[in-house]
């Protein structure tokens, strides 16, 4: 003779997001851009190189050092599992304010702002690399 089986509750399954929230995940994969090293280091080189960046080209490397700025620092706190150094949280911490700046209108202010987004990104990448976080350009 056997046991009956005992019953267990098992409440049914629930997906773990709703309709809202599997939008949003879809347009943010929709929206990822792989990481690429060799363009932040492009672009670090044109906003502090030897020569200042054109009037022409200075806006749009503004957008893409804040871009490269807010990928490099959300590739800096996205695993709890490996907290990041207090070196790297002070240059993401140093850079939330210079990536929300306005553009300036004006030529050399707009460069000085490109130098400042440029000098805080060369120092967070540098930092990823060294931690392990990224790897550097080959």
């Amino acid at each position: 003779m056997t046991a009956p089986k005992a019953e267990r509750d098992v409440p049914a399954w629930e997906p773990p997001l709703d309709e809202d929230g599997l939008r949003f995940v879809l347009a943010r994969i929709a929206a990822w851009q792989p990481l690429d090293v060799e363009a932040i280091f492009d672009d670090l080189d044109m906003a502090i190189g030897n020569q200042p960046p054109p009037v022409a080209t200075t806006e749009a490397l503004v957008e893409r050092l804040r871009g490269h700025l807010k990928q490099l620092s959300d590739i800096a706190v996205a695993d709890e599992r490996y907290p990041p150094t207090a070196e790297i949280v002070g240059f993401v911490e140093r850079g939330l304010p210079i990536r929300s700046e306005r553009t300036p209108a004006d030529h050399q202010q707009a460069v000085g702002l490109a130098r400042r987004l440029a000098f805080v990104t060369s120092d967070l990448v540098e930092e990823l690399i060294e931690a392990r976080y990224i790897k550097g350009a080959d």
